[in-house]
């Protein structure tokens, strides 16, 4: 699958998105990875782990720290990429 261009990384992670996110395309959200580890994060309504497979609570804490600062920047990204980041 395609990366999108807009990823970012922060402490040896990669914060990144899919060009197919499936269809019909799923809510906005961002995947994480690094060290072997991967994590999905949903965006909307609130941000939350959707899947972790490795992270454990601490650095699953940072990510969600890092996610939430950067939110607006992701948000826009992914909409800049799909639209109007609406999963219809």
């Amino acid at each position: 699958m395609k990366q999108c261009p807009s990823s970012f990384g922060d402490s040896g992670l990669r914060y990144y998105f899919f060009s197919n996110e499936g269809l019909p395309r799923e809510p906005r959200h961002i995947h994480v990875r690094g060290g072997g580890k991967d994590a999905k994060i949903w965006l909307e309504p609130e941000i939350t782990v959707a899947e972790s497979y490795g992270f454990n609570s601490a650095e699953l804490a940072r990510i969600l720290r890092i996610v939430t600062e950067r939110r607006e920047q992701i948000l826009k990204a992914w909409d800049d990429h799909f639209g109007n980041g609406r999963p219809f």
